[in-house]
């Protein structure tokens, strides 16, 4: 007996949250309409069984902990969340210099020798590829050089 649509959006939507778009595209191979999954997404929004709002909240609490905010927004766009709720759930998170702080702790724990510009811009890039920007990778490495003087 083949399996529904709905039944395969609720069996996704159990093991986690989706976007709606990252959702329809998991589920479009096997609608035989644009309007029926339309139909189904819907639905499933109505119930509140799908919302991006949700998955946002999610994605950021898993997340958050590694990653700096442009990073994290930069995700969320790719799966189809709007720019609206993605600042919302940013702007629940925790402090992004905070957050970048205690990275780059857990990975260098203290900052380069003073002259040392090789190790320094290491660390820079290792933030920066965690999606931190460069006024919070300024600060955090400006702190720690402020505390060893």
């Amino acid at each position: 007996m083949p399996v529904s649509l709905r039944e395969r959006a609720l069996k996704l939507l159990s093991r986690r949250e989706h976007a709606r778009v990252e959702l329809a595209r998991k589920l479009a191979p096997y609608a035989e309409t644009a309007d029926e999954l339309e139909a189904v997404l819907d639905d499933l929004a109505q119930r509140r069984l799908l919302s991006d709002e949700r998955y946002a909240e999610m994605r950021l609490n898993a997340r958050a902990a590694r990653f700096g905010n442009r990073r994290l927004a930069q995700e969320l766009r790719s799966q189809g969340v709007a720019d609206e709720l993605i600042d919302a759930a940013l702007a629940e998170t925790d402090d992004e210099f905070a957050r970048a702080r205690a990275v780059w702790q857990r990975k260098y724990g203290a900052p380069p020798a003073s002259g040392d510009a090789t190790e320094r811009n290491r660390q820079v890039r290792f933030l920066m590829n965690r999606g931190f920007s460069g006024e919070t990778i300024r600060r955090v490495l400006r702190d720690d050089f402020d505390e060893t003087e």
